[in-house]
C-alpha cells in the first residue's frame, strides 16, 4: 500500500497486485483487476469491468472502463481488457464494449498509445501497434499487429487495419486497409505499401518483393478484387519464403465486405 497515493479513492473490491501504484487523486472501481507492475499516474478513473495486465504505464487523466456511447447499452457487465506494457498516453479514453458487439473492448500488447487516442466500444486492437496524438476509432474497429496510425486519424464504424498498415496524419479512413497498405486522405486512399517498415522489421528482400506484387494486384493492374485474390494467393508457391504473407492478406481480403469494401 505504499505504493498508492493517499488521495487514491481505490474500491476495496478492486483487485490490485501489491506492486501496482496509484497517483494523487486517481479512481478505480470495484470491478476493476490490475496486475503486477503497472504504473497509474494522477487524476486517472479506471471503472467499469476493466482488467490490465503487467507492466503498463498509464499516464494522468486517462479514462479507462467507462460506458459506451452506444445508444442502445442497458448496463450489461461488459469489459475492457487491455494487456501488457502498453503506453497510454495523457486524456486517453477506452470504453467497455457492448452486447452486440461481443462485450469486449480489447487492446493488446506493446502498444505506443500517444495523448487523447480513443478506443469506442468493441474494438479490437492488436500487438505492437503506435496511435499517435487524437487517433481515433468508433466502434466494431478491428486494428492488426504493427499498425501506425497518424496523428488525427479517425477510423469509421466496423473498419479493419491490416497488420503492417500506416495511415497519414488527418486520415479519415472508411474503407478496410489490407495488410502493409500506406494510406492518406479524406477519405484515405491507398499510396503504397510500408516498405521501410517492413525492412525495419527484418523482412527479407523476397518477402518485400511479394509485398510489391501484392501491391500491383490490388492497385496497379486494374483487376477486380476476387480477381485480385487469385493473383495474390498464386504467389505463395512463387515465394514460398512469403506464403504466411500471402495468407494474411487473401484472409483479409475475403473477409472484406462489398459494402465496405478496402481503400483505393
Amino acid at each position: 500500500m505504499s505504493l498508492i497515493h493517499p488521495t487514491a479513492l481505490i474500491d476495496p473490491a478492486a483487485e490490485l497486485d501489491s506492486s501496482v501504484s496509484v497517483g494523487p487523486y486517481s479512481v478505480i472501481g470495484p470491478h476493476v483487476r490490475i496486475a503486477a507492475g503497472t504504473s497509474v499516474a494522477s487524476h486517472c478513473v479506471i471503472e467499469g469491468h476493466t482488467t490490465i495486465g503487467r507492466d503498463n504505464r498509464i499516464f494522468q487523466f486517462v479514462s479507462l472502463g467507462a460506458i459506451n456511447q452506444d445508444k442502445k447499452y442497458k448496463g450489461e457487465p461488459c469489459e475492457l481488457v487491455i494487456g501488457d506494457r502498453n503506453t497510454i498516453r495523457e486524456y486517453s479514453t477506452y470504453h467497455i464494449g457492448t452486447v452486440q458487439g461481443g462485450g469486449i473492448t480489447r487492446l493488446g500488447n506493446d502498444n505506443w498509445m500517444m495523448a487523447y487516442t480513443h478506443l469506442a466500444h468493441d474494438c479490437i486492437v492488436g500487438n505492437n501497434t503506435i496511435f499517435a496524438n487524437n487517433a481515433q476509432l468508433a466502434g466494431h474497429v478491428v486494428v492488426e499487429d504493427w499498425v501506425i496510425l497518424g496523428g488525427f486519424t479517425c477510423v469509421h464504424q466496423f473498419v479493419r487495419i491490416g497488420a503492417h498498415g500506416m495511415t497519414a496524419m488527418g486520415s479519415a479512413l472508411l474503407a478496410d486497409q489490407p495488410p502493409f497498405v500506406m494510406s492518406e486522405g479524406h477519405p484515405a486512399g491507398a499510396r503504397s505499401m510500408n516498405f521501410e517498415g517492413l525492412r525495419r522489421r527484418g523482412f527479407s528482400a523476397a518477402r518485400i518483393a511479394a509485398v510489391k506484387a501484392m501491391h500491383k494486384a490490388l492497385y496497379r493492374e486494374g483487376l477486380t478484387l476476387e480477381q485480385a485474390i487469385e493473383r495474390i494467393a498464386a504467389l505463395a508457391s512463387v515465394t514460398p519464403e512469403a506464403a504466411p504473407d500471402v495468407q494474411m492478406m487473401v484472409e483479409f481480403l475475403r473477409k472484406t465486405s462489398p459494402q465496405r469494401g478496402i481503400v483505393r
